[in-house]
C-alpha cells in the first residue's frame, strides 16, 4: 500500500528554497562584508569629528 502523500510540505518546502535564492541574490547584490560597514562607520565618524573641529563656537548648534 503507498502512503498519502502531504502535498502542503512539499509547497512549503519549495516556497522556502526560492525564499533562500532570492535572499542570496540579493546579499550578493546589496550586502557589504563586516570590514567594509566599519571601515564606512570609521570614515564617517572621522568627517563628523572634521566637520565639528572647524565649528565656530558663537554658532548655534542644530
Amino acid at each position: 500500500m503507498v502512503e498519502p502523500v502531504n502535498l502542503n510540505r512539499f509547497r512549503k518546502e519549495k516556497a522556502r528554497v526560492e525564499k533562500k535564492a532570492r535572499a542570496d541574490e540579493n546579499a550578493v547584490k546589496f550586502g557589504r562584508t563586516k570590514s567594509e560597514k566599519s571601515r564606512e562607520k570609521a570614515l564617517s565618524e572621522l568627517d563628523a569629528k572634521r566637520l565639528s573641529a572647524h565649528r565656530r563656537e558663537d554658532e548655534p548648534k542644530a
